[in-house]
């Protein structure tokens, strides 16, 4: 049995002073051993936390509480331990990276709810359009399902023009979790689009409810998992090893942090080329020790709504004048 669980959530809700309800949410979660990341906006919540079972279901009951946040839908994940390595809740201007002049609260694609998208993928004319970045679709996505060359939402409107011979479809966005697809469907009825949809709780409650049926490969997920298993029916791998070109979908990051390229590597190469990508980045003089995974923490700022801000570069000012 698996005593943690993985939350997974978002929601569009007016925040008027997010800087105060990110040190109320924060000592929440210090005070509920919750670690995870939180984006709070004055447009809403995004976050993924992992903790005991009780201690997610007394998180998902203090977002509940709150009147603004009561429609918030989780997705909950079992899983053997921590998702996460270090807590960190931030305030932003969005909760999801996009500058896409839309307000999901105002106009969005029609939510498919699991069951009916698992019905709509029979019609022909509909059009599955991927939302995510190239490195997540690359290790998984829908069967037929268009996707961008792009590194974030941001990018969107670049690519729109390979769609535009899709106006007469049905076209259904998806994302990991659905909040990419508020943003990403709104911007494609600004765009002209009439008929659009939104998978709504994105491909990991698909595959929590409907088990998963047509998605190829792996869910790229932002967490300590990195990739997880979506599909009970049909499963299949779709991605290949950078270094050999065998079918892998173990994602990594290139050992030499100059690099840091994040792609499939397999056990075996990794192994030989020491978490590296190439011979190049191997015999790097800054390449990160491997330790098997080719996962590697990022460093944080230590902000504790308690103590405030310590950056980093103040601890090694201090470090440094204590022993000259």
């Amino acid at each position: 049995m698996k005593d943690y669980r993985v939350i997974l959530y978002y929601i569009y809700a007016k925040i008027d002073d997010p800087v105060t309800y990110r040190d109320e949410h924060h000592l929440f979660c210090l005070n509920n051993s919750l670690l995870g990341r939180v984006i709070v906006s004055k447009e809403g919540l995004n976050g993924t936390v992992s903790g005991l079972e009780a201690d997610c279901e007394a998180y998902m009951r203090f977002i509940h509480a709150d009147p603004r946040f009561e429609r918030v839908q989780f997705k909950i994940e079992a899983h053997d331990r921590h998702a996460f390595n270090k807590l960190h809740v931030r305030v932003k201007d969005e909760i999801v990276n996009s500058d896409l002049p839309v307000d999901p609260n105002v106009s969005t694609g029609k939510h498919l709810e699991p069951d009916e998208f698992k019905q709509m993928l029979a019609d022909p004319d509909v059009v599955l359009v991927d939302m995510r970045s190239n490195y997540e679709h690359s290790v998984g996505r829908f069967k037929g399902a268009v996707t961008f060359d792009m590194e974030n939402l941001r990018e969107l409107p670049d690519h729109i023009s390979e769609i535009e011979h899709l106006r007469d479809k049905k076209v259904i966005t998806y994302c990991t979790g659905g909040i990419k697809c508020e943003k990403a469907s709104a911007y494609l009825l600004e765009r002209g689009f009439e008929n659009v949809y939104q998978l709504h709780g994105g491909i990991i409650r698909y595959g929590l409810e409907e088990g998963g049926e047509n998605f190829d490969g792996k869910c790229y997920v932002f967490d300590n998992r990195v990739a997880v298993d979506v599909n009970q029916v049909n499963p299949i791998v779709i991605s290949t090893c950078h270094v050999c070109g065998t079918h892998c979908d173990r994602m990594v990051n290139c050992a030499n942090p100059e690099c840091n390229l994040h792609v499939p590597i397999c056990q075996n190469c990794g192994e030989e080329l020491e978490g590296a990508c190439s011979p190049a980045c191997q015999q790097h003089p800054l390449k990160r020790p491997y330790d098997g995974t080719g996962n590697y923490a990022t460093k944080s700022n230590h902000y504790n709504p308690i103590q405030g801000f310590r950056s980093i570069k103040k601890q090694e000012i201090s470090k440094k004048s204590t022993t000259e």
